[in-house]
């Protein structure tokens, strides 16, 4: 008879879940035993809890599977909260597994002990502890099929370390049916009228275009009704960029103008996205509760279905543009509207210029990366100012991958990009990242420096927290106060992750990065960022990327 730990472990691999990522405990030892000599699931030992949670967090974006984190309970638990908001926010698929005090000591407010119902009951899908072994069976059917469904999130699952080593009756959980429902047949019917008499019609894709068939779903349903489309906050990796039907993104603040142009669309048409504030800009696009124009919204989760819409349909995106097909009968000249649009997004990807002295723009950076960046390459990116052109300047085309934390956590970049590199050994793995997101979690380079991966990491560094500063300069000028900081060597740190060190210090110097980015093994590029290009521009509190 198996114990509750070993059913886990089996359950996990039954369901191609091949990955997890932990720091070890002694609270689940038994969930870790089942795991040793295991060629089907690699345990992958991390060096903190959130950096743990937030490779998990960048696998299941990769895989479509739930990610896995394993903690100890208590201070690891409450080191990895940090993942289970980011994938409520996120929207992705994330189990934790938190090794809970022994059964008899619970609710006694024992050493380490967290009522994890209380601490994770508002931000995670569900949160259950496992008291009885023989419940571990139903207990994962139901955290694999809450995490993955409808609008997909985070799963925290307590288990007393005495009953992880305990014997369980059951089997191994086997992959379930997923849950599905096709589009309704009168929906259909008016949105294919819908868009064959709108004479502006617009787009929104956001996380429900999940996979890769379903990317290319998207790009074959806008051409073939000339629609063109703009996509949800920080999902720049859905569409070609350089297509005449890409429109940007709604993210942080866009421009008036461009707003102005959206404002003017006759037909909005939400292909599994979520109405969050900053897409919405701040729940004023579309305009509550009438809408300016023709809603339609088409997603997995009914309660994703937010505002007063003519057309809902509540199914999977691909299944929707399937059954709506191809027009039958012309469409309306759009050539002028969709002109209007690329004309902004024209002026919001330009690549300006900056006259400072005190180091390089880091726009010229990645301007550069993007010139040269291998079409199959996954980029991540931590939260940050530094980050801000990289959402307006890279031209972004699947099947490459673009990895950023929709919630703003900083630390998520280094910790992604390990699990992107574990995940896809092959592609080109570039992170972004500022000083002081590296400093949170870059010693997870630990990890690829075990496993060898060579790993593209670009550091700005400016000694200050810029998206922060921005806000105190405009709220609080001349009154600086703790947005600043001192830091290590990087480059030191960097050659003992086993990197080779690069410092940038001058635009001529930026002219080195498309070598290091084709060379073999591990580079760690450290750039003297200017603040002058950050906090100088009257439009730059667009880019407080928090």
């Amino acid at each position: 008879m198996a114990t509750a730990g070993q059913l886990i472990v089996d359950t996990l691999a039954a369901h191609r879940i091949d990955r997890v990522f932990c720091v070890p405990g002694e609270s689940y030892l038994g969930l870790l035993d089942p795991l040793f000599g295991r060629a089907d699931v690699d345990t992958v030992v991390c060096r903190h809890e959130a950096g743990a949670g937030f490779m998990a967090l960048a696998d299941a974006r990769m895989t479509g599977r739930p990610g896995v984190a394993m903690v100890s309970r208590g201070p690891g638990a409450s080191n990895a909260s940090i993942a289970v908001h980011t994938a409520q926010q996120d929207g992705v698929p994330f189990i934790l597994f938190i090794g809970q005090v022994a059964a008899r000591d619970v609710r006694r407010d024992s050493f380490q002990e967290i009522d994890y119902g209380h601490m994770f009951g508002k931000i995670a899908k569900w949160t259950v502890e496992v008291t009885d072994p023989n419940r571990m069976p139903e207990t994962m059917l139901r955290a694999i099929q809450v995490a993955t469904t409808g609008v997909p999130g985070p799963v925290v699952i307590a288990i007393p370390e005495d009953v992880l080593t305990a014997e369980c009756d059951g089997a191994t959980v086997m992959p379930q049916a997923r849950p599905t429902a096709v589009p309704d047949a009168s929906s259909i019917v008016l949105l294919r009228e819908l868009l064959t008499s709108a004479k502006r019609p617009l787009v929104l894709a956001g996380s429900g275009i999940d996979s890769a068939e379903a990317r290319a779903m998207l790009l074959t349903f806008l051409e073939a009704w000339n629609v063109p489309s703009v996509v949800s906050f920080r999902r720049q990796d859905l569409l070609p960029n350089k297509h005449p039907l890409y429109a940007g993104d709604l993210g942080l603040s866009n421009p008036a103008t461009q707003m102005d142009v959206l404002r003017d669309c006759d037909l909005l048409l939400n292909i599994g996205a979520r109405f969050s504030d900053i897409t919405t800009q701040g729940y004023t696009y579309p305009q509550l509760v009438r809408p300016e124009m023709k809603l339609a919204h088409i997603h997995a989760d009914p309660a994703a279905i937010g505002t007063h819409s003519d057309i809902a349909i509540a199914c999977h995106p691909t299944l929707a543009i399937a059954a709506v097909g191809k027009p039958d009968r012309s469409l309306p000249d759009r050539s002028d509207w969709i002109g209007r649009l690329s004309k902004e997004r024209t002026k919001i990807s330009s690549v300006r210029t900056f006259d400072v002295s005190d180091g390089v723009p880091f726009e010229d950076v990645v301007d550069v990366v993007g010139q040269h960046l291998p079409g199959d390459a996954i980029v991540t990116v931590d939260a940050g100012t530094f980050g801000a052109p990289i959402y307006r300047v890279i031209p972004f085309k699947p099947p490459q991958r673009l990895l950023a934390p929709i919630s703003g956590a900083m630390g998520f970049g280094v910790p992604a990009a390990v699990a992107a590199g574990l995940r896809q050994p092959d592609r080109t793995v570039v992170c972004f990242v500022g000083d002081g997101g590296f400093l949170m979690t870059g010693s997870e380079l630990a990890v690829a420096l075990e496993r060898k991966l060579p790993l593209k990491v670009i550091v700005s560094e400016n000694n200050i927290y810029g998206s922060i500063r921005i806000h105190q300069e405009r709220g609080y000028p001349g009154r600086i106060v703790g947005t600043s900081f001192v830091n290590p060597d990087l480059e030191l740190i960097g050659k003992a992750y086993g990197c080779a060190v690069t410092r940038i210090s001058t635009r001529a110097e930026v002219n080195r990065i498309p070598d290091l980015l084709r060379a073999p093994g591990p580079q760690f590029i450290v750039v003297d960022t200017s603040i002058q290009a950050i906090i100088s521009r009257p439009g730059n509190v667009r880019e407080a990327i928090e």
